[in-house]
């Protein structure tokens, strides 16, 4: 099928203006994600702060400081519908400006909060709803992120372009990891319980106001405006392209299939709604494996296997950089080979390798060199899926519902698989006593993904985006 099937108009932007929306869709990305990991990595300070009241237990502190951490995750969907609504009809710009200054605010009171013990009850509701805030907020970022990203990108360059959306969370993840690692070295443990976990999230101030500043100066996308430029009707049954039944349902079980018939054609409600549960059944895998590697990690290391808080984070720091290290690379590769042997590799990959690293990482005898090898390549292979997704999203929506869209397929996947990774790990732990659970978890997540991915079309990387 040809890229006129789907009514595609290639437009070559300027390299400036395509360098320009890459790092203003990025470094959004980089915020949202330093914080959410720095929320991951202190959890048992925060734990300690805002959900331990006199008599309460340190695990089912725990597990209230992770609802509270998937809680905001759920709010991810109704951010994506509400600002990927937005993006969609008023611009991928403006959108962006609100959302980064949402994250700002909310992560910044963070840092202000009070805690327990002077607040008292209110204080873990109040951190609550900031996470709430957060997570709405959130939800809107990846849907206009991507857009910008892939909207912008060179032809037969989406995969590396998407790729930066990737590579800016493993960097936010990085990020945080070092801003902690720094601050178990410089403080003592009593003042980085008290005050010093503060320091990370009142960070992120001057770093929201500089993202403010790059995306007040970032145009719209050609895309956009030309679909807001359009005024044509729904084409007839004889402007059509000639297409069989079996390949309009190729296109449906692929994903691939735009929900309208051509340009200027209102979407379908139901075959979008396909195409969202679809996107998220591909990104399962990724969802689970990624934070169950590179958040989660650290707290299953220190409640299940006893390792110090140190050698948490120097494990998670490990993690994260294989996870850096493969994703510019996997989206190259997908924009030369295509998204579906690239992801669908790493989807298997995890699938395979998740019990043999457990069980490296729970052997007192096996050699330290070998479980930090086995973080890192465990991060890699994640790596390959989170690479290629964000082009895979984009090529499966038109312009006209594409924030909307990628937004809330990557939202419920991460609200339901991401979210609740923490809390349904050490809740289960708790109750079986198990510690292989997390990789019952990402094996299972991952091995329904690969299902999922072999659905994609071999050819969706050399397709125009659909208007």
């Amino acid at each position: 099928m040809t890229a006129s099937v789907h009514h595609t108009t290639q437009e070559t932007v300027e390299p400036s203006r395509s360098r320009s929306a890459l790092v203003a869709g990025s470094v959004g990305n980089f915020i949202e994600w330093y914080e959410f990991g720095v929320y991951g990595y202190f959890a048992t300070i925060i734990a300690a702060n805002f959900f331990t009241p006199e008599g309460g237990g340190d695990v089912e502190a725990l597990i209230k400081t992770y609802a509270s951490f998937a809680l905001a995750f759920f709010f991810r969907p109704v951010g994506a519908a509400l600002f990927g609504r937005l993006g969609d009809r008023i611009g991928r710009r403006p959108t962006l400006v609100l959302v980064i200054l949402l994250m700002t605010g909310a992560t910044t009171l963070i840092g202000l909060l009070p805690t327990y013990a002077t607040l008292g009850a209110a204080a873990p509701w109040l951190l609550t709803l900031l996470r709430v805030v957060q997570g709405l907020s959130a939800g809107g970022e990846f849907g206009g992120a991507v857009s910008i990203m892939t909207e912008f990108a060179p032809p037969g360059k989406r995969g590396l372009y998407g790729a930066w959306q990737s590579f800016t969370v493993a960097l936010g993840l990085l990020g945080g990891a070092g801003a902690a690692a720094l601050l178990t070295v410089a403080l003592t443990q009593a003042d980085l319980e008290s005050w010093g976990w503060r320091l990370p999230f009142l960070s992120t101030l001057p770093m929201g106001l500089a993202a403010l500043w790059l995306r007040l100066r970032m145009e719209e996308t050609p895309a956009f405006s030309r679909t807001k430029g359009e005024t044509v009707q729904a084409p007839t049954r004889a402007d059509r392209p000639d297409r069989t039944g079996r390949q309009e349902q190729l296109d449906r079980a692929h994903g691939t299939k735009g929900p309208a018939e051509g340009p200027g054609a209102a979407p379908r409600p139901g075959e979008v709604a396909r195409a969202i549960a679809l996107g998220a059944g591909r990104l399962m895998g990724w969802s689970a494996a990624g934070y169950t590697f590179l958040v989660v990690l650290p707290s299953y290391l220190q409640s299940t296997l006893n390792a110090s808080f140190r050698q948490a984070l120097l494990a998670t720091v490990l993690a994260n950089l294989g996870f850096a290290l493969a994703i510019i690379p996997a989206g190259v590769l997908s924009d030369r080979i295509g998204r579906r042997p690239v992801m669908t590799a790493g989807a298997a990959l995890v699938a395979v390798l998740a019990f043999p690293l457990l069980n490296l990482l729970q052997d007192p005898a096996a050699p330290t060199t070998a479980k930090g090898a086995a973080v890192l390549a465990a991060g890699a292979v994640v790596g390959l899926m989170a690479g290629p997704g964000p082009a895979m999203l984009a090529e499966m929506f038109p312009t006209r519902v594409r924030c909307t869209g990628l937004g809330l397929s990557y939202a419920l996947s991460n609200a339901v698989f991401s979210g609740c990774a923490g809390l349904i790990i050490t809740e289960t732990i708790k109750r079986t006593g198990d510690a292989d659970i997390p990789a019952y978890y990402v094996a299972v997540t991952c091995a329904i993904s690969v299902a999922a991915l072999l659905t994609l079309r071999g050819d969706d990387h050399r397709r125009s985006l659909r208007d």
